[in-house]
């Protein structure tokens, strides 16, 4: 019985020695996985850094008017591309502040043209971070101007000591309210108000 019991402690512990190697890898490959993967949530979901800028808007409850924009736009593909590209995206409440019937008048199909240069001016290309946003509005003397895929600018200045606000051709102003949504092919800036070139 002794014996019996010695045999079966052997083995164990010589499994134990064999495992515990692979073990430890394992678990360190699921911990940098999940340092790799820090998430933001966004309407309710969590946005993957590994996924496209359209993977991950598709699952925001705050940005369905956005994605049902960048459809009829045509512009999936694009967003889904290389980049990187920063997107300042309106939420559905900021939609909503347009006036009555514009969202409905720029995603009809006769509208196309004028719904992407209305999309277009939210995105520019490169990779955008806060960090980069604050470095560019001090290089700048108080503001920086991006030039925006649709062509025209954007202004970003500072709003109180750490908001960062963007100012539109037309003057009108959104206030970055999720900042660093990082993606695999760029970073969503979420703001509150939708910008007009």
């Amino acid at each position: 019985m002794k014996i019996q019991f010695r045999r079966a402690l052997l083995a164990t512990a010589a499994l134990a020695s064999l495992s515990l190697p692979a073990l430890a890898a394992d678990m360190a490959k699921g911990s940098q996985m999940a340092m790799a993967e820090t998430t933001v949530t966004v309407g309710g979901q969590s946005m993957f850094p590994s996924k496209t800028i359209v993977q991950n808007a598709v699952n925001s409850a705050d940005h369905t008017t956005l994605v049902a924009a960048v459809k009829a736009a045509g512009l999936v593909d694009t967003l889904n591309g290389k980049g990187p590209f920063t997107v300042f995206a309106p939420t559905n409440a900021a939609f909503g502040m347009l006036p009555s019937g514009t969202v409905e008048t720029l995603v009809k199909p006769e509208n196309k043209a004028t719904l992407t240069k209305v999309l277009t001016y939210h995105v520019v290309a490169g990779s955008y971070d806060s960090v980069a946003l604050r470095s560019a509005i001090l290089a700048g003397g108080g503001k920086a101007v991006l030039t925006t895929v649709e062509g025209q600018k954007l202004t970003v200045t500072m709003n109180g000591p750490s908001n960062l606000m963007l100012r539109d051709a037309k003057g009108g102003g959104a206030n970055i309210t999720v900042a660093d949504v990082h993606q695999s092919n760029g970073v969503i800036q979420v703001i509150d108000h939708v910008l007009m070139p």
